[in-house]
């Protein structure tokens, strides 16, 4: 007897749907074909016991499994249930009705229940696409899957409740989740605040710039001085996530595992903030089973790099071309993955090996050969693609104490949502482009060419400070958000004044003058 039950596979964030057939006849032998992982050959042994301890058994019969279709590589345990249900029918153990109809994922345990998959949500988008009545998940996946409008979603406990359910024995409701209600009911549910920073009123400025027109950031000065404190906070900023960006961030944390159990949308920006001895694999992605690195998880939030030159520098170069494509393409023998990564990069450094260069307070034992060394770990092309450099001092303490508490972040974002809507209007004809960071070179020269009063502010400043070549674009985006959070419709003098202080690091003498 043939049956045919339905499963997906899923291959960066594109997913196929994955025909499973069973066909018993005649002996005692178990094939499987189709190009099964380890996890999905040892599915048979889960298969076999799950079967026992639910009252059935396995095919005593020449047994013939193939997965459609056969040249796509298939990994993971998540084809289990619709194997096991495949089997069953085939044997005539059962007699489930419009198998057709459903799509199924979900690894089996020894005793039957299911197991939680991964990539879960992009699965159900295909069954909608692919015009399935429905989709049978274990019920720790259910929340990320209903929230796919106009398919039904059946969490399940274990494989009898999906027999049940197929033979029609039992009845189940689908899971019902308003996305909408879902995705608003959660925004801005965040712990940290601005108002809880003290002084650093010049750096509490530069990364408003930085939200406000997703320009990449780094912040230098000794330890102490605030700098992961306000990178932290840095999200309670950003404008809201829309709907679509949420499903695609959601999509790529499901796809990774990390989605919290029952949970549905992420409603806010991530954050992420990897350690300096992490691999290149795990900051970009790949690996044996393809999955998505932390640029990809920090898609449409922020990736931020504390004490940046303690990473390995070979890791740090692979971050070039993800900051400048927003995406990643993982190329390996036997596949090729591309993931999203649009992310706002925030890094912090100290200004040299001991820490303490320029600080008031504490005597700088290196040499000016020692802090340029020390700063030559991040190479040119990297720091080319970071739009602000911002300095910060440690402020001393009868400064903390009679400082008041900062502006609150609810008062900044209404700021930065303001200069983002009024970016959206102007590349609302330009696909790729959503804020100035984006800008190309033929779009500076459309919207943030300033006047003759503001090209001869640059000229100068580029010959006294000894600016490199690269800061010239750099600080024309960012001039052009400073107009933007002022309301401007032309980029001033002023703008370009303060989009100057922020180009620090490519003064020439910058490792010899002292913060």
């Amino acid at each position: 007897m043939l049956v045919k039950t339905y499963s997906a596979a899923v291959n960066g964030l594109e997913v196929t749907t994955v025909t499973i057939e069973v066909s018993i006849t005649r002996g005692v032998l178990y094939h499987l074909t189709g190009l099964g992982d380890e996890a999905v050959h040892e599915g048979r042994d889960r298969i076999a016991a799950a079967m026992q301890y639910n009252g059935f058994h396995f095919p005593k019969a020449d047994v013939t499994v193939n997965m459609a279709p056969a040249d796509l590589k298939k990994e993971g345990s998540s084809f289990d249930l619709p194997l096991a249900i495949a089997l069953l029918a085939a044997d005539g153990q059962t007699d489930p009705q419009s198998l057709d109809s459903y799509m199924m994922v979900g690894e089996l345990s020894l005793d039957g229940h299911l197991q939680p998959a991964k990539g879960v949500l992009p699965m159900a988008i295909k069954a909608r696409a692919e015009h399935y009545k429905g989709l049978i998940v274990p019920r720790a996946n259910v929340g990320e899957a209903a929230i796919v409008n106009n398919l039904d979603v059946y969490g399940m406990d274990n494989i009898t409740d999906v027999l049940n359910f197929l033979t029609g024995k039992q009845a189940f409701e689908p899971t019902v989740i308003d996305t909408r209600q879902e995705f608003y009911d959660q925004q801005y549910d965040i712990d940290l605040d601005f108002a809880e920073v003290r002084g650093q009123e010049n750096v509490k400025r530069a990364l408003e710039v930085a939200a406000a027109g997703g320009h990449n950031i780094i912040m230098v000065g000794p330890p102490g001085s605030g700098k992961s404190m306000m990178a932290k906070r840095l999200p309670s900023i950003l404008p809201p996530l829309t709907l679509a960006e949420s499903l695609e961030t959601t999509q790529i944390h499901s796809v990774a595992g990390q989605l919290a159990r029952r949970s549905a949308l992420i409603s806010q920006r991530p954050f992420r903030s990897p350690h300096h001895t992490i691999s290149e694999v795990a900051l970009v992605g790949g690996g044996t089973n393809p999955m998505p690195g932390e640029i990809s998880l920090a898609h449409n939030g922020v990736l931020f790099c504390d004490e940046l030159p303690e990473f390995n520098k070979h890791t740090l170069e692979v971050l070039r071309q993800p900051l400048e494509d927003r995406r990643i393409t993982i190329s390996r023998a036997k596949y090729t993955v591309t993931y999203p990564s649009s992310f706002m990069f925030v890094a912090s450094m100290n200004p040299c090996p001991c820490g303490y260069y320029g600080d008031p307070t504490h005597h700088c034992v290196c040499t000016p050969g020692q802090i340029q060394k020390y700063l030559n770990k991040i190479s040119g092309p990297l720091m080319d693609r970071i739009d602000i450099q911002c300095e910060i001092s440690a402020l001393p303490f009868k400064d903390i104490s009679k400082a008041a508490p900062g502006e609150p972040s609810t008062q900044i974002r209404e700021r930065v949502i303001a200069a983002r809507a009024i970016q959206t209007e102007r590349f609302k004809e330009m696909k790729a482009v959503h804020c100035n960071a984006q800008m190309t070179e033929r779009m500076i020269h459309r919207f943030a060419e300033p006047d003759a009063e503001g090209l001869e502010l640059l000229r100068v400043a580029m010959e006294r400070l000894s600016l490199s070549a690269r800061a010239y674009t750099r600080i024309l985006k960012v001039a052009r958000t400073i107009a933007d959070l002022a309301g401007s419709e032309h980029v001033l003098s002023e703008h370009l004044a303060e989009a100057i202080n922020y180009r620090n690091l490519d003064r020439s003498d910058w490792a010899v003058r002292g913060i």
